[in-house]
Parts: structure tokens; C-alpha cells; sequence
């Protein structure tokens, strides 16, 4: 595709806009690289994203950071056993003044919403959420409401406690773009994390001043307008295609794989793996996907849409492993 340079140049701007994004992020968010470029690809891809990690590794404050740097509402919620479908919704509320009943708007009408510790929370929140997350609309009652265009929604996941959790509905993991795992930082970024909480808290109660968003929700859809129009060869489409595939069809590479698997990826994971090669090539500033972008994003897009059978969990095999080991047996094109 042929491009005027009006067009290159505003492509050029946007790239440029999301590395500075990347680098102030990067300067709040220390020791977690690989959270922040999986909350732009998120951002990119207009994806919903999983993220597991212990507490403490900055899952909250990464995803507060985006959203104060892009013109959108943040809105955090907790989520705990006793949570009901209408804390995330919003409800009827009778106002006696006119005697009529007025819909209250809940969290999940904001742009991004943090869902943390979703796994502790029903079925029925579960079941709300989903809504939410695949149609982009909540129903309560008879009425359906449509969420803001920009919506993306965070959720956090304990790997350590798993006490009164519940197990996600594999339909709702389906809808997740990504499911990110971190761990802790290095030394060096622990210490400059000790620094720069020490001159944080140095400045409590000084008033801080606000400084306007890096990105405008315009520059936003622009952009994924751009990332989703980087151009991917035929033969990475197949190769692409090929990888999903063989989620499902594990035999044809042998026993191991097939013993391993129990259930392969649905046809969201290869839009989403399409979706995210593309946005990942965008932010490295080339408008063509590469190998590399298919390899670097595959374990975020499959790990939870790979489900292992007994005998992979019984003999400590995880998902990561299996799909580095379908990354190794299926032929680059």
C-alpha cells in the first residue's frame, strides 16, 4: 500500500508519541518492561488483558500510569466473594424527588477498568464482566447500554493464594487478548524501585501538579487504525495459521505434543495472534510484521487458551513449555 507523505507523516508522529509513552511509563514502572509493551500492544490491539504476578510487582500502578497518560478514566475494583453483578454495572435508583427510577452508572463505564483479583469473584460478576468485555455493553433489566469506544479492561490474578477463588469460565479466558505473567525485578531495578519510592515519599502532602495527558483518545484510534494496517506477508499468515492449528491438531508433531494437549486454540487466539504481531511490528516503528513479532507475542496470546490435559499437569508440564515446544515444530514459511 502507497502512502502520501501526510500520511507517513502522522504515522511517523504516533510511533514517535507511543515511544515517548513507552519511556515515561518506563520511568514510573521500573523492572517491568515487559508489562508496559503488553499494555501498549493491549492498547493497540483493542484487546482485554490477564496479567498473574505476585503482589507488590506494580500490576495496579502500571495500568493507572497508562490511563493518567492517555486522556482516558481509570476506575479500580476489587473483587471479592461477596461481589454483586450490579457493583461493576450500576443499577435503578428511585429518586423520590421525581418518582421515577434513574440507571446510577457503575465502574465499567469508564475507559479502562482494573479487575483485581478477578477470580475471586462469582459467577454471576463473572457473567456481567463478559458481557462487558465481548460486546461492549452491559444489560440490567430490560435495558442495554453501550460502554465508551475507548475500553479496555485490566485484570489481575493471585498465583500465590488460591483460597475462595474461583476458576475463570474458559469462554471468559477466550476473551482476554493476553495473558501476561510477571515476576520480580533484578537487583538494579529493585534498587532504583527503593530510590524512587524514598523520593515519592519524600514529597507526600506537597501538591502535585497535573500534567495534561501525553495522547489524546483520537491519537489512540488513529494509531490502531495504523498498527492494524502493517502489512503481513501471505506465508507469515499461513505460518501464523499453521501455529494455531497445531494447538489443535498436536498429533501431527508428534506424541509428546498430543499427550500434552487437550483442548487447542479457538479462532480468537489467531485474530488475537494477528492482531498483536501487527501492533508489536507498529511500536518498533516498521510498517511489516517479521517473524520475530509472531515468536514474541505467542506466549502471551496462547498460554491461556492452550488447556493441558491431566497427564501435562501431572507431570509439571506448563503451558509455556508446550508452546515453546510448538514454536520449535512448526516450520517457519
Amino acid at each position: 500500500m502507497i502512502m502520501d507523505t501526510a500520511e507517513t507523516s502522522s504515522i511517523n508522529r504516533l510511533q514517535q508519541s507511543f515511544s515517548l509513552l513507552r519511556q515515561d511509563l518506563q520511568r514510573d514502572i521500573i523492572g517491568q518492561p515487559h508489562l508496559i509493551d503488553c499494555l501498549l500492544v493491549a492498547l493497540l490491539a483493542d484487546g482485554h488483558l490477564l496479567v498473574e504476578g505476585a503482589p507488590g510487582l506494580a500490576k495496579t500502578t502500571a495500568v493507572k500510569a497508562l490511563a493518567a497518560r492517555i486522556e482516558a478514566d481509570f476506575h479500580r475494583v476489587q473483587f471479592t466473594p461477596d461481589l454483586l453483578p450490579a457493583d461493576l454495572t450500576g443499577t435503578d435508583v428511585f429518586r423520590p424527588q421525581s418518582g421515577a427510577f434513574e440507571f446510577e452508572r457503575g465502574p465499567l463505564f469508564h475507559n479502562i477498568v482494573l479487575a483485581d483479583e478477578i477470580n475471586r469473584a462469582p459467577a454471576k460478576v463473572q457473567s456481567a464482566l463478559l458481557e462487558a468485555m465481548a460486546e461492549q455493553q452491559i444489560t440490567v433489566g430490560r435495558s442495554t447500554w453501550h460502554l465508551p469506544e475507548l475500553f479496555m479492561v485490566m485484570a489481575t490474578q493471585n498465583p500465590i493464594e488460591q483460597e475462595g477463588t474461583f476458576a475463570l469460565p474458559e469462554a471468559q479466558l477466550d476473551r482476554f487478548l493476553m495473558h501476561v505473567t510477571i515476576g520480580y525485578p533484578d537487583a538494579a531495578s529493585e534498587l532504583a524501585i527503593l530510590r524512587l519510592a524514598r523520593e515519592q515519599a519524600s514529597r507526600r502532602g506537597q501538591t502535585k501538579a497535573v500534567s495534561p495527558a501525553l495522547m489524546s483518545q483520537a491519537d489512540v484510534f488513529a494509531a490502531r487504525e495504523a498498527a492494524m494496517a502493517v502489512h503481513m506477508a501471505p506465508a507469515l499468515e499461513e505460518y501464523l495459521t499453521q501455529l494455531v492449528l497445531a494447538t489443535r491438531d498436536a498429533g501431527r508433531y508428534g506424541p509428546e505434543l498430543k499427550r500434552w494437549i487437550a483442548w487447542g486454540g479457538s479462532p480468537r487466539a489467531t485474530i488475537a495472534l494477528d492482531r498483536c504481531s501487527r501492533a508489536r511490528a507498529w511500536l518498533a516503528g516498521r510498517d511489516y510484521v517479521l517473524p520475530e513479532d509472531v515468536h514474541g507475542i505467542a506466549r502471551e496470546v496462547l498460554r491461556h487458551r492452550v488447556l493441558l490435559s491431566y497427564e501435562a499437569e501431572a507431570e509439571g508440564v506448563r503451558p509455556d513449555r508446550v508452546i515453546d515446544r510448538l514454536l520449535d515444530l512448526v516450520p517457519l514459511p
